[in-house]
């Protein structure tokens, strides 16, 4: 029946299907979306091959809105007289609506955030908004600066909304014909409808139900993010970030291919003597910033001036970050632990842990130490686990306390920020060991009025903010080396994760991953093999060589100036690990390998080696298989120190 231009039904599975029918097209629509946004993550993709994985992404779109609209379709399956009251309908009505709201929200949430990640978000971003204290403050900065988008989500939700109540129920007076006859009819379609959701849910007939690591099979892990869905990444790692011990080997035969027990009995002696040791993380600082690791690119002048100067007066690497977010970031430094599950270590169920830290074994060694962010305190539980790594002091906004340099959103500025560390350490007994987390290139990218039109902009927004981070370490430089510790001190410089990409290698499974490791010793220079990966985790056991430590500890890294030792790094993300060497790349996806790149040379990771290079696959197979089972087994067992 038809009336005031709306369709009216007694049929309640026509109101199911025909409101899942336009959930699921608005669903699809987000992922238009999301791909027209973000088209220079999938420029290397043609449109067959684009078309190919939009198509194969509806099996997890549907997966995802049988899920979260499972509870609206079981009350209006359900084969109970109650269906027919207008209340019961309007709750049912609700959860449809509050449903397809969230679902959409975060999907096209993503269409922003995955720049940042490159991955779709998964559970820990609602503990990581949490963590981040501030998230309520920023909100209108990013509905300043993101504002389209959510016009766009709007539009599609008002969209699905109105489409919806076109199709309205007509109430019975009565149950049509006998009791008995309306529940032989009511009852088996009840049970179909059930059938079908949860094979629905499952993504088929398939043994086991489809998760984050099924999209893999459809495109190389690069592209995965175009296949899956939001609302799927989060509901499938919701209280699922435990790990599990794998079985690859014995531990006997684990510990024999790779241990990450360090202990150093010979020791060059040719170090110099180092007493303080500085590690300066800088936000967003990739190595696509900087003009050193970029001179293969004709006319690209960079946006570290002074950090590309310094790097030649440093040992210094094109290395690879642990993780994508501080969070993750900060533990791959400070303490050697990489982000090799779901939930960053800081807020997994592991965060209590024993571990071995930079600040913990110093400050058994008598140093003072402390740890510096400008941002307000709490800002992702940095403060907390500074003080469970050991450190002795944290200094943040409130430390600060003066916020007339405040940059609105996340703490106080980079200049001010970086002349205040400078300060301190000079205030600070020797021998110290101190770690500063600059944040001034963070969106929303904000630059102090007195330095507004001072730096170059760049293809990205953040490039300007990167340009007013490296001059204030070039001012803290200037300060600090007017200081009696200046001399013998130790600087680490890298930075916490990538920034969003604009060249094209770095938008790879290797490029998002690339940031500057550098070590810079005031008036020597370091010698170390050159041509290998290092990455974050090798920060803490290459600092305790050179100072001489002589007791064992864990960590997840190498020691760069070991010769004789295999250099490598480990990453993971959308459920596939990695291992990068000086020349390969081998993504793992627990089980088996799946592509081998060389990476040095194929920069865009556009020729699998897997079928070609078999020694090689084994090889680092196995190393990257015994790498997993330590960091499972010992994060499970709370075996992360030596003792």
């Amino acid at each position: 029946m038809k009336k005031s231009g709306n369709l009216y039904t007694g049929n309640y599975y026509a109101i199911i299907l025909y409101r899942l029918a336009l959930a699921f097209a608005v669903f699809w629509i987000s992922r238009l979306i999301f791909y027209l946004f973000n088209p220079g993550y999938f420029s290397h993709l043609g449109a067959g091959e684009i078309a190919k994985l939009m198509f194969f992404g509806m099996r997890f779109d549907l997966s995802a809105l049988l899920m979260i609209n499972a509870p609206f379709i079981l009350m209006m399956a359900i084969p109970l007289p109650v269906r027919n009251k207008a209340w019961y309908r309007w709750i049912a009505g609700f959860l449809f609506y509050a449903a397809n709201f969230s679902g959409l929200a975060v999907n096209f949430s993503d269409v922003i955030y995955f720049r940042f990640t490159q991955k779709r978000m998964v559970a820990d971003i609602f503990t990581y908004m949490k963590q981040e204290g501030g998230f309520l403050n920023l909100f209108p900065q990013f509905l300043h600066d993101f504002w389209y988008m959510f016009l766009i989500f709007g539009v599609c939700f008002a969209l699905l909304v109105w489409l919806s109540r076109k199709l309205k129920f007509r109430a019975r007076k009565r149950l049509p014909g006998s009791v008995f006859m309306y529940y032989l009819r009511q009852v088996p379609a009840f049970l179909v409808t059930v059938f079908f959701l949860i094979v629905g849910i499952r993504g088929g007939f398939q043994l086991k139900p489809i998760n984050i690591i099924t999209a893999g099979r459809y495109t190389g892990m690069q592209y995965v993010p175009l296949v899956l869905n939001t609302p799927f990444t989060i509901i499938k790692t919701f209280n699922r970030q435990g790990l599990k011990p794998v079985k690859y080997f014995a531990e006997k035969e684990a510990e024999q291919i790779y241990s990450p027990v360090h202990q150093y009995s010979n020791i060059a002696d040719s170090i110099p003597s180092i007493k303080n040791v500085v590690i300066i993380i800088m936000e967003s600082m990739s190595s696509e910033h900087t003009g050193a690791f970029n001179k293969h690119l004709p006319d690209y002048p960079g946006f570290t001036p002074f950090l590309d100067s310094l790097m030649k007066e440093s040992l210094s690497y094109n290395g690879f970050a642990n993780g994508k977010q501080s969070i993750e970031g900060i533990p791959s430094v400070v303490a050697g632990i990489p982000s090799l599950m779901n939930r960053p270590y800081i807020i997994s169920a592991y965060a209590g842990n024993r571990i071995n830290t930079l600040a913990g074994i110093l400050k058994q060694q008598g140093y003072e130490t402390a740890f510096y962010h400008g941002g307000t305190n709490g800002t992702m539980n940095f403060d907390g686990f500074a003080a469970m790594a050991g450190f002795g002091h944290y200094y943040g906004r409130t430390e600060y306390h003066n916020d007339d340099d405040y940059d609105g959103n996340w703490g106080i500025f980079d200049e001010p920020f970086f002349q205040y560390f400078a300060g301190n350490l000079q205030q600070t007994r020797e021998p110290f060991f101190a770690t500063i987390f600059s944040l001034s290139a963070h969106h929303p990218y904000t630059i102090p009025d007195q330095h507004k039109g001072s730096f170059r902009k760049g293809n990205l927004k953040i490039q300007e903010a990167v340009m007013y981070a490296d001059y204030a370490l070039k001012r803290f430089f200037e300060t600090a080396e007017s200081m009696p510790w200046y001399d013998s001190t130790l600087f680490v410089i890298t930075a916490d994760h990538t920034s969003e990409p604009y060249l094209d290698e770095y938008k790879t499974r290797v490029g998002i991953y690339r940031i500057p490791i550098v070590f810079y010793l005031p008036g020597h220079r370091l010698k170390a093999p050159g041509d290998i990966a290092v990455s974050q985790a090798d920060i803490m056991p290459s600092v305790l060589y050179l100072l001489k430590y002589h007791q064992p500890f864990v960590a997840f890294g190498n020691n760069i100036f070991d010769e004789h030792s295999r250099h490598f790094a480990v990453n993971y993300i959308n459920g596939i690990y990695q291992i990068i060497t000086s020349e390969y790349v081998l993504e793992f996806d627990g089980q088996k390998s799946v592509a081998l790149y060389r990476y040095q040379t194929d920069k865009l990771l556009e020729h699998n080696l897997i079928d070609q290079q078999p020694a090689e696959v084994r090889d680092m197979e196995r190393l990257l298989k015994a790498y997993i089972w330590q960091y499972n087994h010992r994060m499970i067992e709370n075996r992360l120190t030596f003792n």
